[in-house]
């Protein structure tokens, strides 16, 4: 099952507040650039303008990372409400309403449906069914390159052999705690009865390579 964590009020403003500070950044540099080039650069400068408020998050948000560079900063992305890549549709209309989340002023009425709803929803996101949520970290992955097939230190019982195929197919997805903990209770079979760790677990998943014939 696919789990969102919706982002709350202080990551957001620091996804904004960095991606503010790139955008002035920007118009800073080409307004330079503008004052020698004459009427043709103030004209690209209104442009550019128009394309940060309007286009710089639309364009990020529909990149595989699904954030603007200060999202991403902060380990944020912005989804479907189903937890699939936000649509083009969706990115217009979340982005276009945040006209309509800066009233009163200052973004007030934003930050007022934030703070009162338990997704943490802006109106841009309630009207494009859109959520700003956390990146899943990727599980720690167990390199199993290194790692030469064990001949296991007793006899398995095929119901046994199977588990301890299976926790090694599950391995990648665990995190090294969790896989940890698993392993110990398998600890036995590659002689560690009552031992548990990193190592441990590098010698239970060796047994479980010597069993799929890894040899």
């Amino acid at each position: 099952m696919l789990q969102l964590r919706p982002a709350g009020l202080a990551s957001r403003f620091c996804a904004f507040s960095l991606d503010l500070l790139i955008r002035l950044s920007l118009l800073y540099a080409v307004a330079i650039a503008a004052v020698v080039m004459g009427g043709i650069g103030v004209a690209i400068w209104f442009i550019l303008i128009f394309a940060l408020e309007w286009l710089y998050p639309v364009i990020f948000e529909l990149t595989q990372s699904g954030a603007t560079p200060g999202k991403r900063a902060m380990g944020l992305k912005v989804v479907m409400d189903s937890g699939l890549p936000i649509t083009p549709a969706a990115s217009l209309t979340r982005n276009l309403l945040r006209a309509a989340d800066f009233l009163p002023l200052i973004y007030g009425f934003g930050v007022v449906s934030v703070l009162v709803r338990r997704d943490f929803k802006r109106l841009g996101d309630l009207a494009a069914a859109t959520l700003v949520v956390y990146r899943l970290q990727p599980a720690s992955r167990v390199a199993f390159g290194d790692v030469e097939p064990l001949e296991p230190a007793m006899s398995i019982a095929p119901r046994d052999q199977a588990a301890l195929i299976a926790l090694a197919a599950r391995a990648p997805r665990l995190t090294d705690d969790r896989l940890d903990e698993l392993a110990a209770l398998a600890a036995p079979i590659s002689g560690d009865t009552g031992q548990s760790g990193p190592e441990v677990t590098l010698r239970v998943l060796a047994v479980a390579h010597w069993l799929l014939g890894r040899s």
